[in-house]
């Protein structure tokens, strides 16, 4: 378990941090960069739990802990250190939960503006951090190895966000639906 006595440690103050396996890295560089936007997509979704109650919030909440596992995932090279690491389980559970979830959901006939009840544009706006996240893991894996199933969850996740998002709005009844060229007088 982590403990933590003291917040600030001034061993970053020149630009630099600490990998899992004790390697010193520029803050900018690609693991800090991608572990960041993964942390970025969590604030977001702990914002969303705002507006959530029961099972949804409770899945949002492994949802949380598995991106602190996804963090110490990239956090930690490829070596020999021992790591915490993303399942193929944790994969398979999201997946599980989307097609629970787009079970009862209508097909689309439109893109969807993000919008909708207070979860919903949380969820939209943490989708789009995870996406985010997910470009910066893909420009690391050209760089570095990552895990397979970390790749496998961060895609995954952003599709689950998308499908939650579209089950808080009443089951996308009151999804905000784009209409093509609305106010581009071509219509």
């Amino acid at each position: 378990m982590v403990k933590l006595n003291k917040i600030y440690t001034r061993t970053g103050d020149s630009g630099d941090t600490s990998l899992v396996d004790g390697r010193r890295v520029a803050k900018h560089s690609g693991r800090p960069a991608a572990f960041g936007e993964v942390d970025e997509a969590n604030s977001v979704i702990g914002l969303a739990r705002l507006h959530c109650d029961g099972a949804f919030d409770e899945m949002l909440g492994r949802i949380q802990n598995d991106l602190f596992d996804l963090g110490a995932d990239l956090a930690t090279p490829e070596s020999d250190t021992p790591a915490l690491r993303i399942t193929d389980d944790q994969v398979t559970r999201l997946e599980t939960e989307i097609d629970a979830m787009n079970a009862n959901l209508q097909p689309l006939t439109s893109f969807i503006l993000p919008g909708g009840s207070a979860a919903a544009a949380w969820l939209h706006l943490a989708r789009t951090v995870t996406r985010r996240a997910e470009r910066k893991m893909t420009e690391l894996g050209s760089e570095e190895v990552l895990s397979e199933p970390a790749m496998r969850y961060i895609n995954r996740l952003s599709d689950h966000l998308f499908v939650l998002a579209r089950t808080l709005n009443d089951g996308g009844k009151t999804d905000i639906l784009w209409r093509p060229g609305q106010n581009s007088g071509q219509n």
